[in-house]
């Protein structure tokens, strides 16, 4: 059935001042055949919006274009009801708000706007919700500080919870410092709970299925037990860095050498016979050849064990050799308690090495001091403050999964995520990641860390009950569909998958399980066959975005550049330059990618055929300081882009006529000059020589 569409333009916010409403009410009347196409001033407010939802509730219209601000504004007030398809036209931010008002190009930009816009309506249909029976109870694996904040957490806000430790008691580490902060009472309390069941001796056989659905077998003390959640915390705590691996700081030839979670059980048993103790900062931390990072809480271990040590006798001495002591926050008044102590010696410096000295104690030789020189201290104990490393993500959670049956980590051992706008997110959707499991902190932070990973696993549950997606496309409805009846079974799809949402069967033929999806497109801008769209993006919609663009003649002198953008970074960012009113080239036509990821070549290929100039596209920054949204979807732009440039160069067309860039959000001030100058280029390098064609 063809569409009933509705154009309606908003002339509010300077639109109307700086391109002519009549002339784009007659290219949508004319060239793109709406039904009904109307004019007001402020369409986002109630007379606006109740001019939209007649012509809607009279069946007027089906579909509707709504040509005025960005579609990151006002998303609500254009929100209709989920069987309408609405579709957004940015004519302020990327028009009237960033090119010259009543000028002919601007007047072209607008109308190419509202053409792509009217294609892009034209071949959405309205998502439909996934529909399953979904369980809405949380697994909880761990039961130390993390793992028990989560699950009652979890409990108080009316979720059941499994809770799974693999040792014969709740508590962890902190049970076993010398001055545990309350975890018994905690421990109590979740042992208590109605809401939380506990098995300890117990360990993960394998987890199956998806979010809402995840079917998990516990290799229990009274044999295997199946349990269905919704979503899974994982809060399995760290581990001391291997001291063994610090021979030149002593450790192993001296029993005098200690780490600093050796040194608290010797609090705990009241075994510190020492006058003299050396506290080794960053034994083995922030150092390439062991931890390249900083574990966060030594510090504030340490400064809590120099009073161990004056406890255990009120004469004793305290020495800390430092690189850096990093207490923030209120912790600074404890450090500055701590070293106003008249026992206690802080100095900053490398210690070279440990050594047996005279009459029985250690000779500690301490390089690069705030004096600058070489000293050796003598004293009785070394206590070496080694990192934190994650507990075992090798062996925890047994997923069935095609991609890998543990958590995709990071070089040091973390589950990776998008650790700048999703921290307790992992590449497997519904499963979160909290406390020292996901980064170094101390108990404090892995409370409240344990919260939010406990809120993000409910809200996980809560929209797979809707059949919508999490971060980052939180509340979508869309989801992949495979025609594959044309799948050459070439496996890319699965391959590609960061979040692991694509099975396959023994000829390679994908099996989607769509809970776990993001959203994001990948799988559909891996497939050479173009057999996977959705019902609101596919590949054919943005090729028929693409041909909507009208393309100046050759004797025109006006170039078009095609921009593809993410969504995430650098379309938000091409909007604050909007409202900053930054001016730059109107030959660049945009069309926001849901994920650069989710780019199909064949996009290139249209374009760079019907004459358009070149081809720029806008991702996420990826690397050590930043991440694509969707972890692999700029890395993997960059790829298939690579091959397309040796594709140009057989098509006689310059590699030139194609650029990939990475974006922060926080550069959008580089957008404008980062136009300007590919536009520019295009004008050196000429026009496209298949223009006309």
């Amino acid at each position: 059935m063809s569409a009933k569409l509705g154009v309606y333009l908003c002339t509010g916010c300077t639109i109307g001042e700086s391109i002519d409403a009549a002339k784009l009410a007659k290219v949508a009347g004319s060239e793109c055949h709406a039904a009904v196409c109307r004019t007001h001033e402020a369409l986002c407010g109630d007379e606006g919006r109740k001019l939209i939802a007649a012509d809607l509730a009279a069946g007027t219209v089906d579909t509707v274009v709504v040509a005025a601000c960005s579609p990151r504004f006002k998303p609500e007030e254009f929100n209709f009801n989920h069987g309408t398809v609405v579709e957004r036209v940015n004519l302020r931010e990327h028009v009237a708000w960033c090119h010259k008002p009543q000028d002919e190009d601007t007047q072209m930009l607008a109308e190419d706007y509202l053409r792509m816009g009217v294609a892009r309506a034209l071949k959405t249909e309205a998502p439909k919700p996934l529909e399953a029976e979904v369980s809405k109870s949380v697994l909880v694996v761990g039961g130390g500080v993390t793992g028990i904040t989560a699950a009652i957490e979890a409990a108080e806000a009316g979720y059941d919870v499994f809770l799974v430790e693999k040792d014969d008691h709740l508590g962890g580490r902190a049970a076993q410092l010398y001055k545990a902060d309350g975890i018994q009472a905690s421990v109590a309390a979740v042992l208590h709970h109605p809401r939380i069941q506990v098995f300890t001796a117990a360990q993960i056989g394998k987890i199956e299925g998806q979010p809402g659905m995840f079917d998990v077998t516990l290799d229990a003390a009274g044999g295997p037990q199946t349990v269905r959640a919704g979503a899974i915390v994982v809060a399995t705590g760290w581990a001391p860095y291997d001291a063994s691996r610090l021979a030149h700081l002593g450790y192993g030839s001296s029993p005098k050498v200690v780490t600093s979670v050796e040194f608290e059980q010797m609090a705990a048993k009241g075994a510190i016979q020492a006058k003299r103790v050396l506290f080794v900062q960053c034994a083995g931390s922030r150092d390439a050849d062991h931890l390249p990072y900083c574990s966060s809480t030594c510090c504030m271990t340490t400064l809590a064990q120099t009073a161990y040590v004056h406890e255990a006798d009120p004469e004793a001495e305290a020495y800390v050799i430092y690189k850096d002591m990093r207490t923030p926050g209120q912790y600074e008044r404890v450090y500055r308690e701590t070293q106003a102590h008249p026992l206690n010696f802080f100095t900053k410096g490398e210690v070279a090495s440990v050594s047996p000295g005279a009459d029985g104690r250690l000779a500690v030789t301490v390089n690069h001091t705030l004096l600058g020189e070489t000293i050796v201290l003598h004293v009785d104990l070394v206590v070496l403050a080694t990192g934190m490393v994650p507990n075992g993500m090798d062996q925890i959670l047994n997923l069935t999964y095609r991609q890998g049956p543990e958590l995709p980590v990071l070089q040091d051992g973390f589950p990776d995520s998008h650790f700048v706008c999703f921290p307790y997110e992992t590449r497997r959707t519904g499963i979160y990641a909290a406390g020292a499991a996901r980064a170094p902190m101390d108990g404090n932070q892995a409370r409240q860390d344990a919260a939010g990973a406990a809120m993000k696993a409910i809200q996980s549950v809560e929209l797979a009950a809707r059949g919508r997606a999490v971060a980052p496309r939180a509340g979508d409805l869309s989801y992949p569909s495979f025609f594959l009846q044309r799948c050459t079974q070439c496996k890319r799809c699965t391959e590609e998958c960061p979040f692991g949402a694509l099975d396959e069967d023994a000829k390679g033929t994908p099996k989607p399980n769509l809970y776990r999806c993001r959203r994001c497109g990948i799988c559909m801008g891996a497939c050479p066959e173009r057999i996977v769209s959705f019902h609101n993006y596919s590949v054919e919609m943005i090729a028929s975005m693409i041909k909507a663009i009208e393309v100046p003649e050759e004797d025109e002198e006006k170039p078009r550049v095609l921009a593809l953008l993410c969504e995430n970074d650098a379309y938000p960012a091409l909007d604050l330059a909007g409202i900053e009113r930054r001016q730059y080239d109107p030959s660049v036509r945009v069309i926001p990618l849901r994920c650069l990821g989710s780019l199909n070549i064949v996009w290139i290929a249209d374009a760079l055929s019907r004459g358009i100039d070149g081809v720029i596209l806008v991702g996420c920054k990826y690397g050590d300081d930043y991440q694509c949204h969707f972890t692999k979807g700029s890395e993997l732009a960059q790829k298939r882009l690579e091959n397309v440039k040796e594709t140009l160069g057989r098509l006689q067309l310059e590699p030139e006529r194609l650029q990939l860039t990475q974006l922060a959000i926080n550069e959008w001030d580089k957008v404008p000059a980062l136009f300007d100058d590919f536009v520019n280029r295009m004008r050196e390098l000429g026009p496209n020589p298949y223009k006309g064609f």
